[in-house]
């Protein structure tokens, strides 16, 4: 056992024998003492946490407080009714309260016991017993945001590890808390009753045993029990003080004299409103109007200063982002002899935002997106088995202050709009009318949302919402972006890199597919066809083996695409089927089918699909229809045909539902289990 354990295990030990053996006067006066600086100690660590886990002992350490105020009890309790003398603090305590006035003592405690037990301690119960309800309800929406992140490339695992056991913790603190609260209420219970027992025990001994006068009884035996109320009641307080900051800023992530002069001063120009209230009341009343001028004056004038002192340090951050953005243009792109040339050159992937967003940006103000878009790029790489271009970040004043701009070879592809200081919050299915913010659509998967502010964010989490920053906000939309045009990012350089890739563990494969069988290019076509479907290239070699294996008969990348996909089939089940291994599907019927093997005419260019206006209309509106039902559900439903016909119905319904899974029954594993939720018919 190591010396602290065994210094905790003494103290408890002493606190039982306390309440049996008499202590004499001088140690019982140090442990009052004692008693009042660790009540004192356990309030200021509360003010200056930031978080409720960097205290997360304190629901043990209330219930050993209240062990050690009511052993003190006990032991004050016995000096007064066996001797009337508990020591000096204890007489000093009720001296300086009674100030040789028994009715107005009496009142001063219990007024000074009805604050601690009405207001601090009543409403530090409730809003713990709230908290850690709260806690709890929202640990599915914490959990579920924990796993879009990590899913994302936003964290890895040992970041979502820690995140979900700090949430397990916080709600097993809220718990805690829950309960430990009652200690304090039953604390402030039993000082009260504690110093009635003392107040009439006392007087009956002092008359009957020790033979004193009722008045005499009277005077002494109440000094010393307010005293001793007094004297345990102060670290009580402090303790119920400390409880209620602990529960009640449990989501903050500042000391309280931080969030205090950053929230309560935040709008500097509201104090000159306060300083002409003050200043209008002592001009129209009675109160000296000196005395109100003169704070309403100090009250503005603090105000001037916040405001002035706010305004310089906003300009001068607008100035360094400027004066680092400006460096870096000059550094990357105008430095050299080549710099008119580079001019010329289209980015592959270019991420342009308006000045208001520079700070999510800037590392000098604390903007992570540099860092964020690299683990993207990383991400992308597991996720699809291409490498993404660099990604160009930089401003653009012709956008607004808050949005910004994807833009994939010159072109803008997609747009959004963020508000930096503010969080996007969406809903799991269950609005909550309390939740009020700027409404708005999620621009990664067009879901309804609501931008949420610092306050609101809080209560939004604990209400079940999904609440994310700006920075994860932009890096899922970039993410989703660049997936949707993955084939167009894919050049032939590119290509020629992944298979050097692969002929440095495969070099009979490479030797006999290019480019006697096949060239960069059209190898090129049929890992487009793959990501435009959304389906990974990353098992780059069985792909590769399955072209070996075909085009020695075929030439057709289309065709050649339907046999890679036969190929991966493992990967492209377990993509849709996930690990319930279930997979929803609407199954086009016998007439579809039959129509499109009818509608199919080749050509010397290849083979493609002819159907009559009236039939593709048709055909169209019965997917959709049955697509927005399941939907509506909350189910992302895939398109099941066969072989023969798949490749033709996705070239006809890839304008029209691009992000619509089309797969074949040569596609699923055999340990798939395929639900049919509509059939799509002529």
């Amino acid at each position: 056992m190591q010396k602290k354990d065994l210094t905790v295990l003494l103290a408890v030990i002493g606190i039982i024998g306390m309440m049996i053996i008499p202590l004499p006067n001088f140690l019982l006066d140090l442990l009052l003492m004692v008693n009042i600086a660790l009540s004192l100690t356990i309030l200021l660590v509360a003010m200056s946490n930031k978080e409720a886990l960097e205290f997360s002992i304190f629901p043990s350490l209330l219930l050993l407080t209240t062990l050690f105020r009511l052993g003190l009890n006990v032991s004050t309790t016995r000096g007064i009714l066996s001797s009337g003398t508990a020591g000096s603090v204890v007489h000093t305590f009720g001296e300086f309260v009674i100030g040789g006035n028994l009715v107005v003592g009496i009142l001063i405690f219990l007024i000074f016991t009805i604050i601690q037990f009405i207001v601090i301690t009543k409403g530090s119960e409730r809003v713990s017993e709230v908290a850690a309800r709260f806690a709890l309800d929202a640990m599915p929406g914490k959990q579920m945001a924990i796993d879009a992140d990590l899913n994302a490339g936003l964290i890895d695992e040992a970041q979502a590890r820690a995140r979900r056991e700090k949430v397990t913790n916080e709600a097993n603190f809220h718990g805690s808390m829950d309960g430990a609260s009652k200690f304090v209420k039953g604390d402030a219970i039993a000082g009260l009753i504690i110093t009635m027992i003392n107040i009439f025990g006392g007087l009956i001994i002092g008359v009957t045993m020790m033979g004193m006068p009722m008045a005499e009884a009277a005077q002494n035996f109440t000094l010393l029990s307010i005293g001793d109320g007094l004297v345990s009641a102060i670290p009580a307080l402090l303790i119920s003080v400390a409880t209620g900051i602990v529960v009640t800023r449990s989501a903050s992530e500042g000391s309280l004299g931080g969030d205090l002069s950053l929230q309560l001063f935040r709008h500097p120009k509201l104090l000159y409103v306060v300083g002409g209230t003050l200043a209008v009341l002592g001009i129209v009343t009675p109160i000296n109007i000196f005395l109100a001028l003169g704070l309403g004056g100090i009250i503005a004038f603090g105000g001037y200063q916040m405001q002035k002192a706010a305004d310089k340090k906003v300009e001068e951050e607008m100035m360094q982002a400027t004066e680092v953005m400006e460096e870096e243009v000059l550094e990357h792109e105008l430095a050299g002899p080549e710099s008119v040339n580079n001019l010329l050159r289209v980015d592959p992937i270019e991420f342009e935002f308006g000045y208001g967003l520079i700070p999510l940006a800037d590392k000098n103000q604390g903007g992570d997106l540099m860092e964020r878009v690299v683990m993207i790029r990383r991400q992308l790489a597991l996720d699809l088995g291409i490498v993404v271009p660099q990604i160009r970040i930089r401003d653009n004043v012709q956008l607004s202050a808050n949005q910004y701009i994807v833009k994939i070879k010159g072109t803008q592809v997609a747009a959004g709009e963020i508000y930096a200081d503010r969080y996007l919050a969406m809903s799991t299915g269950e609005e909550d009318e309390a939740i009020s913010g700027i409404e708005t659509v999620d621009p990664a998967f067009g879901l309804p949302a609501l931008w949420l502010d610092e306050e609101t964010k809080d209560i939004a989490e604990l209400s079940g919402y999904t609440v994310v920053d700006p920075p994860s906000v932009i890096s899922t939309h970039l993410t989703e972006v660049i997936k949707r045009h993955a084939s167009e990012l894919l050049g032939r350089q590119d290509v020629k890199n992944l298979i050097e890739n692969v002929r440095e563990t495969s070099p009979a494969l490479i030797e006999e597919l290019v480019p006697t069988l096949m060239t960069v290019g059209e190898i090129q076509k049929v890992l487009m066809n793959l990501l435009k479907e959304k389906v990974s290239i990353r098992n780059l070699s069985t792909i590769l083996e399955t072209l070996a294996d075909y085009s020695a008969y075929s030439k057709d990348t289309d065709l050649l695409t339907e046999y890679v996909r036969q190929a991966l089939a493992r990967q492209i089940s377990a993509q849709y089927a996930g690990q319930e291994k279930v997979l929803r599907a609407i199954t086009a019927g016998a007439t579809v089918e039959k129509a499109i093997v009818d509608a199919i005419q080749q050509t010397e260019h290849g083979s493609f699909l002819n159907l009559d206006p009236n039939t593709a209309q048709v055909f169209y509106n019965n997917v959709i229809e049955q697509v927005n039902q399941l939907q509506q559900i909350g189910v992302q439903p895939v398109l099941l045909s066969s072989a023969a016909s798949r490749m033709y119905i996705r070239q006809f319904l890839e304008r029209y539902a691009p992000d619509l899974p089309i797969l074949s029954y040569n596609e699923i594993e055999t340990d798939i289990e395929v639900q049919g939720l509509a059939t799509v018919e002529l």
